[in-house]
């Protein structure tokens, strides 16, 4: 039985979401949040929101024991970009581009 819970249009690079999935990929749930708690940057907190709906989503499951459950992936897909401008020398333009993500958690019982 698998559990899942998504984020969608999180205004950060996926890039940067990405490089934690290892962190916290195939640990219970209790020591992913322990890990997490210690990562000082934005991702972690994003993901750690994330994290706890998707245990939120498995408690209003009655077949299923939250103590037992493992963070079986951890999806990062690109969103949309916003595309911005900014003034530069003699008269020309760069672009500034603003990255959004979509952030999933899917969580499966431990055997």
């Amino acid at each position: 039985m698998e559990v899942k819970a998504v984020a969608r249009y999180v205004r950060i690079s996926p890039q940067k979401v990405r490089w934690m999935s290892d962190a916290i990929k195939g640990k219970p749930v209790e020591k992913a949040l322990a890990t997490i708690k210690f990562m000082p940057n934005k991702a972690a907190g994003i993901v750690e929101k994330v994290l706890r709906s998707a245990v939120a989503n498995a408690d209003q499951v009655p077949d299923i024991n939250i103590d037992d459950l493992v963070v079986g992936n951890l999806i990062v897909d690109v969103g949309p970009t916003l595309k911005r401008f900014r003034a530069r020398a003699r008269g020309r333009g760069t672009r500034i581009l603003k990255r959004t993500s979509h952030v999933t958690v899917i969580l499966t019982e431990a055997k």
